[in-house]
């Protein structure tokens, strides 16, 4: 099993186009850093009103006005009889946060700061998402392309493992394209933005304590790359299924880039509650704009849990009991 996957791994590192798409990594990675750098000059030199208080992104302005306006917005929410006890729990969660933060004056992190850019690097899971398809819908459909699932099959290795082989290659290729992107961004955001003075916390259930900036780097990178295996494995269900590399690439990306909207549309009936677009990003969990506000991390990785389950019974019995002769 082991042979199988370095071999595919080796076939995948071979291609020119997989270092093609480590070069757009490295390259749209660097132009969205770029463009972050110059909204935060633009933000500088503009700051924005907030409440009672003036946001700049130095970090040099009144914080307070604004933390007390937010810290107002979230009992009003709290007064609403229509909550359920997730959402409750989540603002109460948040009070506690803001009241102390106003108690001890300590500042939130500035989205532009230095620590405001490691602590969320999502964004790279976009990329990485659109590169990760094109390989997943490919390593299956490529095969009768080039004609060469005849001999494939008929080698003396179980089918099982020739798929199950190409499936942890791919993962293990989006793994390896998040590593890069993450050490990429990391980078830049330590070249580009200047420190900030803000501290990141959280309420454990009993008190308010603070939280590693790189702890919750690791952690949002993590949820980031939920997207990129559930959108992956798909592409290669329906390259797999329909032998169709561009179907599966197209199906992807339309789910990818739609999926919202879709969720966002049916978020008033019960059904929306456990469709895949609903959760697919998983980053929605830390920052508070859940497509579906009644959902909790749990139920979603439950629910894709049972998708990725149907996705893989389809892969692995169209590819078993598939005709090499036709």
């Amino acid at each position: 099993m082991l042979n199988l996957i370095r071999n595919e791994w080796m076939k995948l590192w071979n291609k020119k186009g997989t270092w093609v798409m480590v070069g757009i990594l490295v390259l749209l990675t660097a132009a969205m850093m770029g463009l972050m750098k110059f909204i935060e000059l633009q933000m500088t030199d503009d700051p924005m009103q907030m409440g009672n208080g003036t946001i700049q992104v130095d970090g040099t302005s009144d914080m307070q006005g604004s933390m007390e306006s937010e810290l107002n917005f979230l009992t009003s929410q709290l007064a609403d009889d229509s909550l359920s006890k997730a959402e409750r729990k989540e603002l109460e969660a948040e009070m506690k946060v803001m009241e102390y933060r106003i108690d001890h004056d300590i500042q939130p992190i500035s989205e532009f700061s230095k620590e405001g850019m490691i602590k969320n690097p999502a964004s790279i899971g976009g990329t990485v998402l659109l590169l990760t398809v094109i390989v997943a819908a490919g390593i299956v459909a490529s095969e009768f392309s080039q004609g060469t699932i005849k001999m494939l099959l008929t080698r003396p290795v179980q089918r099982w493992k020739i798929l199950t082989s190409k499936f942890i290659a791919v993962n293990l290729f989006g793994i390896l394209l998040m590593i890069i992107g993450y050490i990429v961004y990391i980078i830049l955001a330590m070249v580009l933005f200047k420190s900030g003075t803000g501290q990141e916390l959280a309420y454990n259930g009993t008190e308010v304590v603070e939280v590693s900036i790189w702890g919750k780097s690791l952690y949002m990178l993590l949820l980031s790359f939920g997207s990129v295996f559930v959108t992956a494995t798909f592409a290669f269900t329906i390259g797999s299924v329909f032998r169709s590399s561009s179907l599966a690439i197209g199906l992807s990306l339309f789910i990818y880039f739609t999926g919202s909207t879709i969720s966002a549309l049916l978020m008033k009936y019960e059904i929306a509650k456990y469709l895949i677009f609903t959760h697919m990003d998983l980053t929605q969990f830390e920052t508070g704009m859940k497509l579906v506000e009644d959902i909790t991390l749990p139920f979603s990785l439950a629910v894709l849990a049972v998708y990725m389950i149907v996705f893989l019974v389809i892969s692995y019995t169209t590819f078993m009991k598939r005709d090499v002769t036709a």
